[in-house]
């Protein structure tokens, strides 16, 4: 390869970092105007974080095709690949993320017109997703630095994640079965804190890939343990 051609190989490669790392920027915006929509009362947020989520897809649909280009024109291989691939893998769990903020948005509106549900009662929500908030800027800033290691703090956090989360699902589950007439507003809040459960997975995800960009091991099915032990 000449110097040149390897020249815009390398800028095409940075091009896609970058815009992945935008796409994680659009994916904070969209998690801290829900956060605020919770915390101020405001329907119009959320109703704009339900319409901002075309942008993180068509984003997605854009990296995605620079990926499959540089792969189709450049044939890289090592360490260049796993970048692609990486980034491939990423962009996959940052849309997904912006599909479960979407879904909490959605739920939420829905419980207050419907059921006349008020932001406080949605206390438990906002509490799993200000959880996520360090997990996604630390698996960003994962990918951005190539730090591999941060996949450790990832699963502690993570494992919180979980333990609150199953903790509201069974008080929930009781408070259902105590009043019948609350299973209505119960059964959307759970879905929305799965969603929200489900954020914390896709950050642990992305820090995963960062595993295996920087390490070429790929962790996803490897246990927690098994992972503290290799760092």
């Amino acid at each position: 390869m000449s110097e040149h051609i390897s020249s815009h190989f390398h800028q095409e490669l940075e091009q896609v970092r970058t815009d992945v790392l935008a796409m994680g920027g659009l994916i904070e915006q969209q998690l801290g105007q829900t956060l605020e929509a919770f915390n101020d009362a405001n329907k119009e947020i959320l109703a704009q974080v339900v319409q901002n989520d075309d942008k993180i897809n068509e984003l997605e649909v854009s990296i995605d095709d620079a990926c499959q280009t540089i792969l189709v024109r450049r044939q890289p291989t090592a360490s260049d690949l796993r970048l692609v691939l990486t980034v491939s893998r990423v962009i996959v769990d940052l849309e997904r993320m912006g599909d479960e903020i979407k879904k909490i948005a959605l739920h939420a509106n829905g419980l207050i017109a419907k059921h006349h549900v008020s932001y406080k009662q949605l206390y438990d929500t906002r509490r799993l997703l200000e959880m996520t908030v360090p997990m996604l800027r630390q698996s960003l800033d994962a990918f951005a630095r190539l730090d591999d290691e941060t996949i450790l703090k990832i699963n502690e956090l993570d494992r919180s994640l979980d333990m609150a989360y199953h903790n509201q699902s069974r008080a929930l589950l009781t408070y259902m079965m105590e009043d019948p007439h609350s299973i209505g507003i119960g059964m959307e809040t759970m879905l929305m804190n799965k969603a929200a459960e489900r954020i914390g997975d896709h950050a642990k995800n992305i820090c995963e890939h960062v595993v295996y960009l920087v390490r070429g091991i790929d962790v996803r099915h490897v246990p927690v343990d098994q992972i503290h032990k290799n760092f």
